[in-house]
């Protein structure tokens, strides 16, 4: 199975100066954890998660309103190609401890977005028992933990 069988096409996005606020109001809004940053030509240059939010900014008493994306996002954004396969994806995922990953087209332009709860639909249920488990283990050395 193809990634594009299964992403949620066209994510809401933000750019690196939306506000926290402006990204936790576009989470709230799509009832979405996760909003890639894109760059002046649609290509992710980091996300920004609801975990971000609240451990990088809130827990340490930044503004909402004034602190911007940019200050506080995961960057680089690890990113997938919709041609690529449910394995590829899985082994994406768990390899960088994340539950969320942009798709981007040839050109480099994001096109969709994979959450778990999208692979964890898409795969058997062996495999998808599988995938939780192994994004889910504690990994102290995971720089990416946060997603």
């Amino acid at each position: 199975m193809k990634v594009r069988e299964f992403m949620t096409e066209n994510p809401q996005c933000c750019s690196p100066d939306a506000s926290l606020r402006e990204a936790a109001q576009y989470m709230a809004d799509c009832d979405c954890g996760e909003i890639p940053v894109l760059d002046s030509q649609k290509r992710p240059i980091g996300v920004i998660t609801d975990r971000d939010i609240a451990c990088r900014a809130v827990a340490k008493g930044k503004a909402p309103e004034t602190t911007k994306v940019s200050d506080i996002m995961t960057s680089p954004a690890i990113t997938i190609g919709p041609e690529q396969t449910l394995e590829d994806c899985c082994k994406l995922m768990d390899d960088n401890q994340i539950r969320r990953v942009p798709v981007v087209d040839d050109s480099g332009a994001c096109c969709g977005i994979v959450a778990q709860a999208d692979v964890v639909k898409a795969a058997n249920e062996s495999d998808a028992a599988h995938l939780v488990e192994d994004i889910s283990r504690p990994n102290s050395a995971a720089s990416r933990a946060s997603h």
